[in-house]
């Protein structure tokens, strides 16, 4: 099964990866979107997208991001056909460990994005740091250190997408949320852009290759 959110941020992404490899971006879309909709087991589906990406290197930036959607398709579709409490089974359990160092930072904007929906209410950055992340709880300051540079650059959403570039540059190397700062920052400065503001985007990517297809799984996703 797939999530008609998840199938649109797919397809969304793709149309940024067409440039990269344009003789065959339909047909590897084709197969994650068979993977992503077919009756197997989530590990399955992790070990059929993997295969896809082992099998078309130049798309080796994006592996750990479509990880993060096969998980929010298992929470928001694959999960309906498995036990009520599946989730608290010690056989999802060894799923989590033995996927413990996969995925990014998406995974959580994505999940963001579902509370939002459910509870009616715009995405906003603050409220994304400190009501869904808790950034200001003493229990989570691993939340905190992941994404400090954010947390101080929060002035950027009366900024612009260009300011926003220059600072996504000027990070240094080391900080975790670095590679997924300028597509989260852009996507949470205008949630629901015109396209002049995607052009802008797109013209002050870091490195678009990998900026706009995820801004575009962020924005589709949250449409």
């Amino acid at each position: 099964m797939i999530d008609p959110k998840i199938k649109k941020a797919i397809e969304a992404a793709f149309n940024y990866v067409k440039p990269v490899n344009p003789t065959n971006a339909e047909p590897i879309k084709g197969q994650i979107l068979t993977v992503f909709d077919s009756e197997l087991t989530f590990l399955q589906k992790v070990k059929g997208t993997d295969e896809v990406f082992d099998s078309n290197p130049k798309l080796e930036h994006l592996r750990e991001i479509f990880f993060d959607l096969l998980l929010v398709n298992f929470f928001s579709a694959d999960v309906k056909k498995l036990d009520e409490d599946y989730l608290d089974s010690p056989e999802w359990e060894k799923i989590e460990v033995e996927t413990l160092d996969r995925g990014t930072e998406m995974l959580n904007v994505l999940l963001y994005l579902n509370e939002c929906e459910d509870e009616d209410i715009e995405p906003e950055l603050s409220d994304y740091l400190t009501e869904f992340l808790l950034v200001d709880e003493d229990e989570f300051q691993d939340e905190h250190r992941i994404y400090e540079p954010v947390i101080a650059n929060q002035i950027l959403m009366d900024s612009g997408i260009e300011e926003i570039g220059k600072v996504a540059c000027n990070l240094p190397e080391d900080e975790e949320i670095k590679e997924l700062f300028y597509p989260l920052m852009c996507f949470f400065y205008d949630t629901n852009p015109a396209d002049e503001t995607k052009k802008a985007a797109a013209e002050n990517a870091v490195e678009p290759e990998f900026d706009l297809p995820v801004l575009a799984i962020m924005l589709n996703f949250n449409a």
